[in-house]
């Protein structure tokens, strides 16, 4: 069975503030024969949004293409979903409501709705990377969520949330 490779990662400009924008960006990689890039931005948001994003946005474009002919190594620089994943805290906030151990409303409820099926997907491994420290593809998905962030325009074509194209138009040979 082939593997894929999915890097990701999300940004956000104000993280916590009013005002706060992100973007995210993700890298799929397929060994000897194509790579995929997309990005997208989102207003009023957070850094833990946007990293949960790029990755459910790669899974979900895995899932349409390759159906569940694949396997996928995941690589993130994100200790929050990786630490939820690996101890399962999600198990905690379901079971009491999608409360924290705090007894907070958890954030981010939609995302994670759409996240943990993929934790509890036996083809899809999570890999910790670290980040900013010159990991090639964890440098490029970084740029690609920085740059989504800030509304720039990357192999000359506008991003837009709503571009159901958006996987077609980064393919690249």
């Amino acid at each position: 069975m082939k593997t894929l490779e999915l890097w990701t990662d999300g940004s956000c400009k104000k993280n916590g503030q009013k005002g706060a924008y992100g973007g995210w960006g993700a890298i799929v990689i397929d060994k000897g024969s194509c790579e995929y890039r997309a990005y997208g931005k989102e207003e009023a948001t957070t850094n833990n949004a946007m990293e949960m994003k790029a990755i459910i946005k790669g899974l979900n474009f895995i899932k349409e293409k390759y159906e569940n002919s694949v396997k996928v190594i995941v690589y993130s620089d994100s200790a929050y979903i990786l630490n939820c994943r690996a101890q399962r805290w999600y198990d905690s906030w379901i079971k009491n409501g999608w409360k924290n151990s705090k007894k907070e409303k958890v954030k981010n409820r939609e995302l994670w709705e759409e996240l943990i099926p993929y934790f509890e997907d036996e083809l899809i491994d999570f890999q910790k990377v670290a980040g900013h420290v010159g990991i090639e593809y964890n440098e490029m998905v970084d740029n690609l969520a920085q740059s989504a962030a800030e509304g720039v325009e990357l192999y000359g074509i506008s991003i837009s949330e709503n571009d159901k194209d958006l996987w077609k138009i980064f393919k690249e040979i």
